[in-house]
């Protein structure tokens, strides 16, 4: 039983070259398809935080009955649409990464050979098949999501925000006056139920401060890159 177990796996592997650039059309296909696949669910990620910045933005700006609230829990929802989305880019970068190697090493060598050029990347390619890690931390996919796209978001609802608390006439009906007359009349709009105004300006400031802090650091844990296998 094991002689015939011998005799037929080589069978299935690549017998000549023609075989051996044929499945790595495909595989290299596939790659694509994957990478394309999470591609579209980080697209999908982002285009749902845009709809609900605009959906927010749309009710707490156009009745002057709507709570500043609002704009909070916006910014609490988009936060979390980030952490979701930054899961889903270090997945999508390991894919990228397969495409990029038969990209750099195999079809530029077609059109423009290069001696000795990395050589053995099939063999790197192979080993990362075997024992799939992610090639970015968690930490560092949060970042570049933020940096890219999520930091706009972030500073459209702060503006909103601050021109809520700062604007009586978006917060009560019949009055005409467009900028709050002192710091205590905007503490006193800040307010979020039973918490001080002054806390919830504090902590916004903080949590902004933390955004704009986020994506200027590099981060260097390495033993976060290489735990856990990739899966789907």
């Amino acid at each position: 039983m094991a002689q015939e177990k011998e005799n037929i796996l080589p069978s299935l592997l690549p017998a000549g070259g023609s075989e051996t650039v044929t499945a790595l059309a495909h595989y290299y296909r596939a790659e694509i398809a994957r990478m394309a696949g999470w591609r579209d669910r980080i697209d999908r990620t982002s285009n749902w935080a845009i709809t609900v910045v605009a959906a927010l933005l749309s009710i707490t700006l156009s009745t002057p009955s709507s709570h500043h609230g609002v704009l909070l829990f916006a910014m609490l929802l988009v936060y979390l649409l980030l952490m979701i989305e930054a899961r889903r880019y270090r997945f999508f970068d390991v894919y990228r990464y397969r495409v990029r190697q038969f990209e750099r090493h195999y079809f530029a060598q077609i059109f423009s050979p290069m001696p000795d050029f990395s050589a053995n990347w099939l063999q790197i390619l192979g080993q990362n098949l075997r024992e799939p890690k992610f090639f970015i931390s968690y930490a560092d996919a949060f970042s570049r999501r933020l940096r890219r796209n999520y930091i706009w978001m972030f500073l459209i609802l702060l503006l909103a925000w601050v021109l809520k608390i700062s604007t009586p006439g978006l917060q009560a009906e019949n009055i005409s006056r467009t900028l709050a007359r002192s710091l205590q009349e905007i503490l006193q709009t800040a307010r979020l139920g039973p918490i001080p105004g002054g806390v919830v300006l504090v902590c916004v400031a903080l949590f902004y401060t933390w955004l704009v802090w986020a994506p200027r650091r590099t981060h260097q844990d390495s033993e976060e890159i290489g735990v856990g296998e990739v899966h789907v």
